[in-house]
């Protein structure tokens, strides 16, 4: 089966995805960013994510039938990687679980994405992003002191902890397999992911440098120096001087580097008065001109910004960091190389629209393909050629 080459770091890297949602597609649109060529299992009419499933080629396969299954081991066969994002022991009874996958190909690593992992009391339970970081403390630390914990949209769980998490396992799983021969299981739960982000907390937690109790420390929002403000206009800066120079510089576009209120940042006593103080010095001009006041100092101050206001700031501009899509942008990959970068991103192909291409990789003679087109084995849509 010939691979298809799309430039980037990966290049030469073969990708097989069990369709799913979430994380799992995350870390493979990762991994076809850089130049991995993935192929994705989909079910007829199954959504498409204009984000998530870019670079993709895609084949829509009924792999609960017999043939269905023995195309996505034929696939799984040609393949350095195989990913699945079910529950615990639903992909062995589609008779593509890891020993189905090491039995036509033993170089292949296989990943699989889910929220408790594995094994544990609770591996087949339901659950979402708030339900892992809710176990792991992640989501008990975020939030003020005097209120319930906010919940960080679905980043630190699914992306962060998750989908990130899988894209690293797999590599190393590959690299490993290229020395030894023998793929391996990569269990990647977002669980484990979760509570693994948390290191640096719980390092400083074991040292004492760190309670155990929402709003109170350094880094998460309490302290005057590291949070946001509200600004004339209802929208707010983001203030980050953690160090003394750059705390010395804050001060310095502010006009207090004299005042007496400003002279311990690190006394704690102090933090709700300097908080109170910056409340009212930043609610007396907009976000904006707050922004351009802070720029290019050493303050660490920049504005919050929404989502749709992201990718026309001038930094993200110049860099490059979005690029436009049918009605938005979406994020560049990342990280950039400067010897092998990514080559130009694919959208998001429609539900099998590479079914015909991978048959025919797949060494399948026009008759039988015709075949299993007609029995729904695989489903081409009606726009593919």
């Amino acid at each position: 089966m010939e691979r298809t080459m799309s430039g980037g770091p990966l290049e030469g890297v073969r990708v097989f995805e069990l369709g799913g949602i979430g994380p799992a597609p995350f870390a493979c649109m990762m991994l076809a960013d850089l130049g991995a060529d993935v192929i994705r299992a989909d079910r007829p009419g199954a959504f498409m994510h204009p984000v998530l499933h870019r670079n993709r080629r895609s084949i829509a396969l009924d792999l609960k039938s017999p043939r269905g299954r023995d195309l996505a081991l034929r696939i799984a066969g040609t393949s350095d990687a195989v990913v699945e994002g079910f529950r615990p022991g639903a992909a062995e009874r589609l008779g593509l679980g890891p020993d189905d996958v090491a039995g036509v190909n033993a170089r292949a690593v296989y990943g699989r994405m889910t929220g408790w992992g594995q094994d544990g009391p609770w591996a087949q339970m339901p659950g979402h992003d708030i339900n892992y970081i809710a176990l792991t403390g992640a989501l008990h630390a975020i939030g003020p002191a005097d209120g319930d914990p906010v919940v960080p949209l679905n980043l630190v769980g699914d992306f962060g902890g998750g989908g990130m998490l899988l894209a690293y396992g797999l590599l190393a799983g590959i690299v490993n397999a290229r020395t030894t021969g023998r793929g391996q299981v990569v269990d990647a739960a977002m669980v484990d992911g979760s509570a693994l982000l948390m290191s640096m907390i719980h390092g400083y937690l074991s040292q004492g440098r760190w309670a155990d109790v929402r709003g109170v420390n350094r880094l998460d929002g309490t302290a005057p120096w590291y949070r946001t403000y509200a600004c004339a206009d209802g929208r707010h800066i983001a203030v980050g001087c953690i160090e003394p120079q750059f705390y010395t510089a804050f001060l310095r576009v502010l006009g207090l580097t004299e005042d007496a209120d400003f002279d311990a940042p690190d006394d704690e006593g102090r933090w709700r008065a300097m908080t109170a103080r910056l409340r009212s010095i930043f609610a007396t001009r907009t976000r904006d001109e707050w922004a351009s006041l802070f720029d290019r100092t050493d303050a660490c101050v920049t504005p919050v910004l929404s989502i749709g206001e992201a990718p026309s700031h001038p930094h993200n501009a110049a860099r490059g960091t979005y690029e436009e899509i049918d009605g938005g942008y979406a994020p560049r990959p990342a990280p950039r190389f400067g010897t092998t970068p990514s080559g130009p991103g694919r959208p998001a192909p429609a539900v099998g629209a590479d079914g015909i291409d991978l048959l025919s990789e797949l060494d399948v003679a026009t008759g039988e393909a015709q075949e299993l087109i007609s029995a729904g084995v695989v489903t081409i849509p009606p726009e593919a050629p």
